[in-house]
């Protein structure tokens, strides 16, 4: 028996999603949005979906990366006005904190979740959509991308799913201030500006940029990408003295695994690195 089958429960792995297309491919998970008529918006059922394979994709022992990107001409519109929000005004308060507490545990999820996560950006990433980006560990975003955090223009508070603590993170207090309150849209060049972007490319450019920077996190070494993302998400809450401490322990045990044997044994024999994420 292999030993990943230990560390999992009776249902099986989820191979087939309803509510986005998934496929997988040399190490590299791919969620589409696919309601390119509204935008590629998010629905109660694609919030559920998503939570649930990001729980799921530590057990994936194939997938070392995940990349989540929209058809058509958009990334994500956010959440669809009639069928969530037209749902939300109509519920009651223990169903509507059901509610907010799934897109929340997305966004955790997303954080917590070993796999490194890249957000493929074209055209509009606006409300849930953006944090969905914001969230991911990579933003590979083309000239047309743009970035609307506008709860506020709906009537909600703009520190939605995360987005009051991971966009000040990411692009500093001022910066998020301004995007989370007053919901305006920034362009690629202003979010590149903003430290909003990993990586600007022009549009026929992304899919290849995105397709080359997943190729190098799936053929890395899987342990020490996924203890970085830890320290990453972790430590930004930490005191110095615990952040240091934390540090010194996980490489101390990163240091007993075969990838870091085989740095040494690689660079001894002139080859590049044959890691086994072991």
């Amino acid at each position: 028996m292999s030993s990943n089958y230990r560390f999992r429960a009776t249902p099986p792995l989820t191979r087939e999603w309803q509510h986005f297309r998934y496929a997988e491919a040399d190490g590299v998970a791919t969620v589409t949005l696919d309601r390119p008529e509204k935008l590629n918006p998010l629905t109660f059922e694609s919030y559920a979906d998503l939570r649930d394979l990001l729980a799921e994709l530590p057990h994936h022992q194939d997938v070392r990366v995940l990349v989540i990107r929209g058809e058509g001409r958009a990334f994500c519109g956010g959440g669809d006005v009639n069928e969530i929000i037209g749902e939300l005004i109509r519920m009651e308060p223990r169903d509507l904190m059901r509610f907010t507490k799934m897109t929340g545990d997305v966004i955790r999820a997303m954080r917590e979740c070993p796999v490194p996560i890249i957000s493929a950006v074209h055209g509009i990433a606006a409300g849930a959509g953006a944090v969905v980006a914001l969230a991911s560990d990579f933003r590979v975003v083309s000239a047309s991308g743009k970035f609307a955090f506008l709860f506020t223009k709906v009537g909600l508070s703009g520190g939605d799913m995360g987005a009051a603590y991971l966009l000040p993170r990411v692009v500093g207090l001022g910066r998020a201030t301004e995007l989370l309150m007053l919901g305006g849209t920034i362009d690629a060049a202003t979010a590149d500006r903003y430290g909003l972007v990993t990586r600007l490319v022009a549009d026929d450019e992304l899919d290849r940029s995105v397709g080359d920077l997943a190729a190098t996190l799936a053929g890395g070494p899987t342990l020490a990408l996924a203890q970085t993302k830890s320290l990453l998400t972790r430590e930004l809450d930490m005191p110095i003295g615990s952040a240091m401490e934390l540090d010194a322990m996980t490489q101390a045990l990163l240091m007993t695994t075969q990838d870091h044997a085989e740095f040494h044994a690689a660079f001894n024999e002139r080859r590049p690195p044959r890691w086994q994420g072991r």
